[in-house]
């Protein structure tokens, strides 16, 4: 049949003959293209009636396996990649509040900059009103005596919290928007009242239990250390 002028012709379709005789001229093809593998069916053998072929069994038990090993894979991966952009993360926040050149800029750093540098819809410092010398600064938190063994449990250094109705004594106006929360103790010194930092986000799983706590720990103690120092000084 004459086709129109200007269109091209239709290629007629390849045969299972052609592609025979391609892979014959081309042994090396399935070493170029080995993700083909995963697409192609298992051939199975006739082998009589009642009989089961235990070796294409095993094939496609083998097949799946492979495909749930690489799932797990991926997501140990994603996971690491996480933590290392955490941990690049807490770094930066580390350094910052080192680099702080009075105790105002430390705490001005921990309850605005780490929520940016953590990539955080909200921090806070937060202590409670005790008997004890309060913290000379503002940008804090006041909470009632006794309110952080209530929130993180009596001896007890962090709470981890997702699907959490946030306490609106941590985070004020943003408590609506936090999603998930983690409130780290503070044991800055024996003239400073009890302290928590608190952290929140919108994302429900970026805080939960069960999570690794070294890093914020590590910043928590950090911060101690940090504050510890600026209040000898004060």
């Amino acid at each position: 049949m004459a086709t129109k002028a200007g269109t091209k012709p239709k290629a007629d379709p390849i045969t299972a003959e052609q592609v025979v005789q391609y892979l014959a001229d081309n042994p090396d093809f399935f070493v170029a293209n080995a993700d083909l593998f995963e697409a192609m069916a298992a051939p199975e053998r006739k082998l009589g009636g009642g009989v089961t072929d235990f070796q294409q069994a095993m094939i496609l038990r083998l097949r799946d396996k492979i495909e749930r090993t690489e799932d797990v894979a991926r997501v140990l991966i994603d996971t690491s990649r996480d933590n290392m952009s955490t941990q690049a993360r807490i770094h930066d926040g580390v350094l910052a509040l080192l680099d702080a050149s009075s105790f105002e800029l430390l705490i001005q750093t921990v309850t605005v900059d780490l929520a940016v540098m953590l990539d955080l819809d909200v921090v806070n410092l937060c202590v409670e009103t005790t008997d004890k010398t309060v913290l000379p600064v503002g940008n804090l938190v006041v909470l009632p005596g006794g309110a952080i063994d209530s929130f993180i449990g009596k001896n007890q250094t962090i709470a981890l919290d997702q699907d959490v109705s946030a306490d609106p004594l941590i985070f004020g106006s943003a408590s609506p928007l936090v999603q998930s929360q983690a409130l780290v103790r503070l044991e800055i010194s024996d003239m400073a009242p009890p302290a928590v930092l608190a952290f929140g986000s919108r994302d429900n799983d970026r805080f939960h239990p069960g999570q690794a706590t070294e890093l914020l720990h590590f910043l928590a103690r950090v911060l101690e250390t940090q504050m510890r120092i600026w209040l000898d000084q004060i």
